[in-house]
């Protein structure tokens, strides 16, 4: 398994989700240029940013720093039927890989 930095998470959370440069910096209150050297592990982002990054993609500041290799989901306000529809559907997914 890859070892990816903070630059190559953020750079894919941000594709993942199809958003520019421009839109992260413009919702992060970030110059275009300084997200720039973030996603390409030229600066590592503050505490305060780095919560930021975490709030905007839905993830923890575990998995940015590469302390954690899975994501987590935000179930909150789901029904216990639609959490477990969305586990299937992982299920699947996985399994599928396999093989």
């Amino acid at each position: 398994m890859e070892i990816l930095g903070i630059g190559d998470r953020l750079r894919t959370l941000r594709t993942h989700r199809k958003m520019t440069i421009k839109q992260v910096s413009e919702r992060l209150g970030i110059s275009a240029s300084v997200l720039s050297e973030y996603e390409l592990d030229v600066k590592n982002p503050s505490y305060r940013n780095l919560l930021r990054f975490a709030r905007l993609y839905n993830v923890s500041c575990d998995y940015l720093l590469g302390n954690e290799e899975c994501l987590t989901l935000n179930v909150a306000g789901l029904t216990e039927e639609e959490i477990g529809t969305i586990s299937e559907l992982i299920s699947l997914f996985q399994k599928s890989r396999e093989g």
